[in-house]
């Protein structure tokens, strides 16, 4: 079977949020990203080259079409298509998770999809299992996101909340954020579990979620007082305070 033009016509139609949200479907690409979310996803449609086929457990698609690679660029978001492309269902929310003795992620209007994508990859390397995203963070299933995720959204559970309501509901456990007038997060004790709070790429952690973040957390520059920029990207920021804390639990 060929990839007729209305199969064109719905992938490509789910660049746009409106639709992802109206089919619950999102697209990944790539040999390794579409591999790893066959392992724990349903998948809708995968269109792939015939190598890619015979290296990979097919069982949980519903649709196969095997595609040339002129198919594929036409299907593609990506500059450079690789063998395959695949819808997925968007999985179901898990609204019963309880933070406990873990140690979370929460992100309070992440706008970049490069961002988000590139946090949720490095949740999935230092071991966080959830993140917990107010609801005006940019969408985990746009192509820009996934891509970045290399492929973590297959361990990484990603909620979108009333994150107020959400660290309220949480204020028994640490909340840590990380704030220009916080304190050196070297000299301060953390905790193994908690939930750190990361802000918005322009404006940081808005007002009313800094007022229930318990323990305040700064990334000092070096030298300290060298005049240096003004801030850190949210994804670097993240890394640094994720590596912190996994390597004072070690």
């Amino acid at each position: 079977m060929s990839l007729s033009k209305n199969k064109l016509k719905y992938i490509r139609s789910l660049k746009e949020k409106k639709y992802r949200s109206e089919y619950g479907t999102f697209v990944a690409e790539g040999n390794k990203m579409v591999g790893e979310l066959l392992t724990c996803m349903k998948c809708q449609l995968l269109v792939a080259t015939k190598d890619f086929l015979q290296e990979v457990d097919t069982r949980n698609v519903e649709e196969i079409i095997e595609a040339s690679d002129s198919e594929l660029s036409q299907a593609s978001f990506l500059k450079t298509p690789q063998q395959v492309l695949a819808v997925f269902y968007q999985p179901q929310s898990d609204n019963d998770i309880k933070p406990d003795s873990e140690l979370y992620l929460a992100l309070d209007g992440i706008q970049d999809p490069g961002n988000l994508g590139t946090i949720i990859r490095l949740a999935d390397w230092y071991g966080i299992k959830h993140i917990f995203c107010s609801i005006d963070t940019a969408d985990i299933y746009n192509p820009k996101t996934v891509q970045a995720t290399m492929g973590a959204l297959a361990r990484v559970t990603i909620n979108y909340v009333d994150l107020a309501a959400f660290l309220q509901e949480n204020k028994h456990l640490p909340i840590y954020g990380t704030l220009l007038d916080g304190k050196n997060m070297y000299d301060q004790d953390i905790t193994p579990n908690g939930i750190i709070v990361m802000g918005n790429e322009g404006n940081g952690i808005r007002p009313e979620i800094e007022k229930l973040i318990n323990k305040k957390l700064y990334i000092p520059n070096y030298p300290v007082g060298q005049a240096t920029s003004e801030s850190l990207n949210v994804a670097i920021a993240t890394a640094i305070i994720c590596a912190e804390f996994r390597r004072r639990c070690m």
